[in-house]
C-alpha cells in the first residue's frame, strides 16, 4: 500500500505542476482546501474514490495512472 501511496502524491504533485496551478488553485477546481491537497501531496492523506474520480477527471487521467498501476 506504501508504494502506491508515494505514488499518487508523486503523480499529483507532478500534474498539478505540470498544469502550472497552486495547490490553492487545485483545491478551488475540487471544492476543497489548500490543505488537504498539500496533505495528499505528502502522502499524510489519501482522497476518497469519489475524489480521486474527480482528480483523474481534472487532470485527463486514469485512476490506474495516478495511484500507480500503470505508467
Amino acid at each position: 500500500m506504501k508504494y502506491f501511496k508515494n505514488k499518487f502524491k508523486d503523480r499529483l504533485r507532478e500534474l498539478r505542476i505540470e498544469k502550472g496551478i497552486s495547490q490553492s488553485e487545485l483545491g478551488k477546481e475540487l471544492n476543497l482546501t489548500q490543505s488537504t491537497i498539500a496533505k495528499w501531496e505528502s502522502g499524510e492523506h489519501e482522497p476518497d474514490i469519489n475524489t480521486l474520480m474527480a482528480i483523474a477527471t481534472f487532470f485527463g487521467e486514469s485512476i490506474d495512472y495516478l495511484v500507480g498501476f500503470v505508467d
